[in-house]
C-alpha cells in the first residue's frame, strides 16, 4: 500500500511544475557545463573586482546627484498628482477586494487574482527595482490610516512603544504567510479577498497598537519587502528639512550598502526571499518530493497503516505538514549556512569584529541574488498573464459590462521559448550573484583595513556565492518543458 501512495504522489508532482514547463526540455549542454560556466565566470568577476575595487575607490560609488529641481519631479511630487496616486492605490486595493466578494464566476473571475498576484506582487516589485520606494507614497493601508487620522485625531496614537525584541518578526511571520498562501492556499478570487480583508485588519490592528510609523517600519510585510528591494533603485527619496521630498540619483545597487541589517530578524527576512524563491522552484519536483516518499513515508507507514483506515488521508497531511514545516524552516537553514560562511570570513580577515554584526553588515549584499531568483521563477507569468487585464478591466465584476471599450480585445499572450527562458535565467541569475560579489567586497574594504585583507576575507561568501549559483541553476534545470506555460498555483485555470 505504501509503495501504491508514494507512487500516486510522485505523480502527481510530475504535473505539477509551478512556474516552468510541462514536458521535459533537454539543455543544450549538460548542467554540469553551465554549473562550471557559472562558476568560474563567478571567481573571473571576484578576481576583477579584488583587483580594481579598492580603498581609495569606495567614495566614488556613494556619489549622488540632487535630481529635486527637475521639472517632472516636481510634478510628479506634487499635491496633485500624489493625491492621485494615493487615491488610485486605495482603490486598487478596495476593487481587488470587492469583485473577489461579490464578482461573478466565470470567465472574468481571474480579476483581482492577476491584479494582485501579477500586476501587484511581480510587476510594482520590479518596478519598484527601478523607480525607487515608490511603495512608501502610495501604500493603500497606511493611507487609509492617515485617511482615517485625518477624519478622527488620535486614532494611531501609540498605544504602547514598540517592543525592541519584537523587531521584524511580526513582517517575517506575514511574509511566511503570504508565501504560504501562495502555494498551498489554492487561493480562489473570493479566498484572495478575505485573505486581504484579514490582512488589512492585522495592519490597522498594528498601526492602532504601536502607531503607524513604528508599525509600517517593521510590522508590514510588503513595506519592509518593498523598502528592501528599493535600495537597489538608482533613485533615492528623501525628506527635507521643509517637508519636501528631495531625489538623489546614485549609482544601482549601492543603496544596500549604505547601512546595515537593524536585527537578526531582518537578515532572516532577507535569506527568506531567497529561501522561499528556492522552495517554490523545487517543493513540487521529482528530486524534492522523493525525500518525503522515498527517505521519511516508509519509516512512518506501519505506524499509519496500524493507527487508521484511511491510510492515504493520514499520508496526505503529512506530506503536506512536512511541506509546510520545510517551508518555516527554511530561512532559519538558509541562516545557519550564512552564519557558517560570515564565521570563515571573520577568520579569514582576522577580525575581531562580533559574528552578529557581520551578519548585519554583509545581510542585504544577498538582495541583488533574491531579487534574480523572484525574476527567473516569476517573468514568464508577468508577460503571459498581465495582457489579459486589458480585457479584464472593462468588466472586473464580470456582470457584463464594457466600461473601456477593451472587453472584447483579446490580447495574445507573449509565451517565449523554453531555451530562451532557461538561458535568460541562466544569465540573470550569474549577474545577479556578480553584483553580490562586488557588493561584498565594497563591505569588506569598509570592515577590513587594506585591500589584501579584504580580498581574503571574501574568499568563503565567493564559496557561499558559487553554491548559490550551481543551486538555483539545478532548481532551474528540473523538470521544465518546450510549449504552454503553466499558470502558477495562485492562478485558477479556466
Amino acid at each position: 500500500m505504501r509503495y501504491i501512495l508514494a507512487l500516486s504522489f510522485l505523480c502527481m508532482a510530475c504535473d505539477a511544475s509551478a512556474h516552468f514547463f510541462g514536458t521535459i526540455y533537454s539543455l543544450p549542454i549538460p548542467f554540469w557545463m553551465y554549473a562550471y560556466g557559472a562558476a568560474a565566470a563567478l571567481v573571473v568577476s571576484f578576481a576583477l573586482v579584488a583587483y580594481f575595487v579598492n580603498a581609495g575607490t569606495i567614495p566614488q560609488n556613494f556619489r549622488t546627484r540632487d535630481l529635486s529641481g527637475n521639472r517632472v519631479f516636481s510634478l510628479l511630487t506634487g499635491a496633485v498628482v500624489a493625491s492621485s496616486l494615493r487615491a488610485l492605490s486605495v482603490a486598487a486595493l478596495t476593487l481587488t477586494i470587492a469583485t473577489g466578494l461579490f464578482g461573478q464566476r466565470g470567465p472574468f473571475a481571474d480579476f483581482n487574482m492577476i491584479l494582485f498576484w501579477v500586476v501587484f506582487a511581480l510587476g510594482f516589485t520590479y518596478l519598484t527595482a527601478v523607480v525607487g520606494d515608490l511603495y512608501a507614497l502610495v501604500n493603500p493601508w497606511r493611507v487609509l490610516c492617515e485617511w482615517v487620522e485625518c477624519i478622527k485625531p488620535g486614532s494611531f496614537v501609540p498605544r504602547l512603544p514598540y517592543p525592541v525584541w519584537l523587531a521584524y518578526w511580526p513582517a517575517l511571520a506575514l511574509y511566511l504567510a503570504y508565501i504560504w498562501l501562495e502555494l498551498f492556499g489554492h487561493t480562489q478570487p473570493r479566498s484572495l479577498a478575505l485573505a486581504l480583508l484579514i490582512y488589512s485588519g492585522i495592519t490597522a490592528a498594528g498601526a492602532w497598537l504601536f502607531g503607524m510609523e513604528a508599525w509600517f517600519r517593521r510590522g508590514e510585510f510588503f513595506a519592509v519587502f518593498l523598502r528592501l528591494i528599493a535600495r537597489m533603485a538608482p533613485f533615492e527619496y528623501t525628506a527635507a528639512s521643509d517637508g519636501r521630498r528631495r531625489l538623489q540619483l546614485r549609482q544601482p545597487f549601492i543603496g544596500l550598502i549604505q547601512d546595515s541589517a537593524e536585527h537578526p530578524s531582518l537578515v532572516l527576512f532577507v535569506l527568506f526571499m531567497l529561501s522561499s524563491t528556492a522552495f517554490d522552484g523545487a517543493h513540487d519536483t521529482l528530486p524534492w518530493v522523493g525525500i518525503f516518499w522515498k527517505g521519511i513515508y516508509p519509516h512512518l507507514a506501519p505506524l499509519v497503516a496500524a493507527a487508521s483506515t484511511q491510510p492515504y488521508a493520514i499520508a496526505t497531511g503529512l506530506y503536506y505538514a512536512w511541506q509546510w514545516a520545510m517551508l518555516a524552516l527554511s530561512p532559519f537553514l538558509y541562516y545557519g549556512v550564512y552564519l557558517l560562511f560570515v564565521w570563515l570570513t571573520k577568520l579569514a580577515a582576522g577580525s575581531a569584529i562580533p559574528l552578529r554584526e557581520l551578519s548585519l553588515r554583509f545581510a542585504f549584499t544577498l538582495v541583488p541574488i533574491a531579487f534574480v531568483y523572484n525574476i527567473t521563477h516569476y517573468y514568464t507569468l508577468l508577460i503571459t498573464q498581465a495582457p489579459s487585464l486589458v480585457k479584464l478591466i472593462s468588466d472586473p465584476f464580470g456582470y457584463g459590462w464594457n466600461l473601456f471599450g477593451t472587453r472584447n480585445i483579446d490580447l495574445p499572450p507573449l509565451i517565449p521559448g523554453a531555451g530562451f527562458v532557461w538561458h535568460t535565467q541562466v544569465w540573470l541569475i550569474l549577474a545577479g550573484h556578480i553584483v553580490s560579489v562586488y557588493l561584498s567586497h565594497l563591505e569588506a574594504l569598509k570592515l577590513f583595513p587594506g585591500g589584501r585583507r579584504a580580498a581574503i576575507s571574501q574568499v568563503p561568501m565567493l564559496f557561499l556565492m558559487v553554491i548559490f549559483t550551481t543551486v538555483g541553476l539545478w532548481i532551474l534545470s528540473l523538470p521544465i518543458a518546450a510549449g504552454q506555460i503553466v499558470q502558477a498555483p495562485p492562478l485558477p485555470s479556466n
